[in-house]
């Protein structure tokens, strides 16, 4: 994906854990390895494509997020739980939601809890930790969803000495349609982007 771009370029704001800045050119060092994980803006737009706007897009707001209290498998220094992002839909619309969104494997897919906020540690869903509170309107249930701040959660708890994300909200740029991302594979890893020839 994207053959000759800089991770370090390709997103608008950077955070390096201390501070948010613009520009982290200077913070490269060659030991350092750069990683992309998938996003569930990915998917947004085929949900409200197919009559199933979230909730902060219909309210201008940033997704919101909440700490769980779902354990990752962790590796070394790298430890922590999951954390979800929410969109709230009635009973009736998540079989679609989800299959709209399973289809994205690479960007979170399907929800990993529906409905029982309390069930991964979740007590006021009109509080998140990060992002905005939307509203929950009579008759809707919270649907929740990996999310791409879990491992910036997981990098501040291993307490590295550098450590540069992508700011909230600001994503990397690729040439990879949301089409592609729907036929890649991800049992554990990534696979060539179709017809590549990699």
């Amino acid at each position: 994906m994207a053959r000759g771009c800089r991770d370090l370029t390709n997103a608008s704001s950077a955070q390096v854990l201390t501070e948010e800045r613009v520009d982290v050119l200077d913070l490269w060092q060659e030991d350092m390895q750069a990683f992309l994980l998938g996003c569930s803006f990915t998917w947004e737009d085929v949900l409200a494509a197919a009559q199933l706007c979230p909730r902060h897009l219909e309210e201008g707001r940033n997704v919101p997020m909440f700490d769980t209290s779902i354990r990752l498998k962790g590796a070394g220094p790298f430890q922590g739980n999951m954390v979800v992002s929410m969109r709230p839909y009635r009973p009736d619309a998540v079989s679609r939601v989800t299959e709209i969104t399973g289809a994205y494997p690479a960007a979170h897919g399907s929800p990993v809890q529906v409905g029982e906020p309390s069930a991964i540690g979740i007590e006021d869903c009109s509080a998140p930790n990060y992002g905005e509170a939307v509203s929950l309107r009579d008759g809707e249930i919270p649907v929740f969803w990996a999310c791409g701040v879990t491992p910036q959660n997981t990098l501040r708890n291993a307490k590295l000495p550098l450590v540069i994300t992508h700011a909230p909200g600001h994503m990397f740029v690729a040439d990879a349609s949301n089409e592609d991302l729907r036929s890649w594979e991800v049992p554990g890893r990534w696979s060539a982007r179709p017809g590549d020839g990699s």
